[in-house]
C-alpha cells in the first residue's frame, strides 16, 4: 500500500515537471529521487516530514556503498537527489500539499566538478558493461567511441559506414562540414555486428537508410538515443543526468589524456575552429591541477 501512495505522488510530481517543460531526462529521474526519499522513511504523507528526515536521508546516501564498485556515491549523484527534493518540496508547497517548507531554510555542500563534467575512462568502461543488446553498444560507440553530435548520430545512414575500410563519414557535420572518423577493430567488429545481427532481426524496418533503428522499424530520433542511454544508466551508479553530449566530451578529454594532439582531437570532432576544441584541454588541466 505504501508503494503504491509513493507512486500515486511521484507521478503526480512527474506529470508537473513535464508541464513545467522540463527536460526528457529530468521528468523521468527526478521522481525516482523522490521515491527513494520516501521509500527510505516509509513515508504516504509529505506533511509530516521534516529537517530531520531530509538530514538522515542525506547521511544515508553519502554512506550507501557503490553497487558497481568500491566506494560511495559520487558528489554528483547526491546533489541530484538533493536538487530532486528541492523542486519537490517547492511543488508540494505551491500546490498547498504541504504549510512549511523543511528544505527551503536548508544548505548543502556543492559538487565539486568542472561544467562539462567528462566521464571518468573507468566510469566508460561500466557504460559499456552495463550494455545489454548490440544496439546499445552501438549507440554508446557512436557518441562516445566516434563523438558524433546527437544531431549526427539521428542522420547517420547505413552506406555512411565502411566497414572494410574502418571508417565512419559524417556526411553533413556542424556548419555543413564533412568528416571521416576513423574506427578501432573492435568498435568497427560491434557496430557491424549489431548491422548484421539486430538490426536485421526487426520484422517491420520502415526506414533502410538509417543504420540505427528504433523498436518499429523507423530512424532513432535524439530522444530515443537519449531513452537508450538513460537504461544503461539506470544499470550503473553514474551521475542519471548523462547525457549522450557527456560521451562526446569524455572522448574528447580522454584523446587529449592519452597525448592526441589538439589539432587531431579537433578534426575528430569536427571543429571548425582550435578554439573550441581547447575547452577540452582545459577540462584536462582542471583535472590534473584536482589530482
Amino acid at each position: 500500500m505504501t508503494r503504491n501512495i509513493s507512486d500515486e505522488l511521484t507521478n503526480h510530481f512527474r506529470t508537473y515537471l513535464t508541464q513545467l517543460g522540463y527536460s526528457e531526462s529530468s521528468v523521468y529521474m527526478l521522481p525516482n529521487c523522490v521515491k527513494d526519499f520516501l521509500e527510505y522513511h516509509h513515508s504516504t504523507d509529505p506533511a509530516t516530514l521534516a529537517i530531520s528526515h531530509i538530514n538522515q536521508f542525506y547521511e544515508w546516501l553519502q554512506m550507501r556503498p557503490h553497487k558497481q564498485k568500491e566506494g560511495g556515491l559520487s558528489e554528483q549523484y547526491i546533489n541530484h537527489h538533493v536538487y530532486a527534493l528541492k523542486v519537490f518540496f517547492n511543488w508540494l508547497e505551491q500546490t498547498g500539499q504541504i504549510k512549511y517548507n523543511p528544505i527551503s531554510v536548508m544548505k548543502f555542500k556543492k559538487p565539486e566538478g568542472n561544467p562539462r563534467q567528462p566521464l571518468k575512462q573507468e566510469e566508460i568502461k561500466q557504460l559499456f558493461d552495463a550494455a545489454q543488446t548490440l544496439k546499445e553498444k552501438a549507440v554508446l560507440h557512436i557518441f562516445y567511441s566516434c563523438g558524433l553530435r546527437r544531431s549526427e548520430g539521428e542522420a547517420l545512414n547505413i552506406q555512411d559506414i565502411h566497414f572494410k575500410k574502418q571508417l565512419l563519414f559524417v556526411r553533413e557535420g556542424k556548419g555543413a562540414k564533412r568528416r571521416a572518423v576513423p574506427m578501432t577493430e573492435k568498435v568497427n567488429r560491434e557496430l557491424e555486428s549489431y548491422y548484421l545481427n539486430e538490426r536485421t532481426t526487426l520484422t517491420k524496418v520502415k526506414n533502410t537508410e538509417a543504420f540505427i533503428l528504433n523498436r518499429i522499424g523507423q530512424r532513432m530520433s535524439g530522444d530515443g538515443y537519449n531513452r537508450v542511454l538513460k537504461n544503461i544508466l539506470q544499470r550503473t551508479e553514474i551521475n542519471p543526468e548523462t547525457t549522450l553530449h557527456y560521451l562526446r566530451h569524455s572522448i574528447a578529454t580522454h584523446l587529449l589524456e592519452g597525448g592526441v594532439a589538439i589539432e587531431k582531437v579537433r578534426d575528430f570532432l569536427g571543429h571548425s575552429h582550435l578554439e573550441a576544441t581547447q575547452i577540452y584541454a582545459k577540462v584536462r588541466q582542471y583535472q590534473l591541477k584536482k589530482l
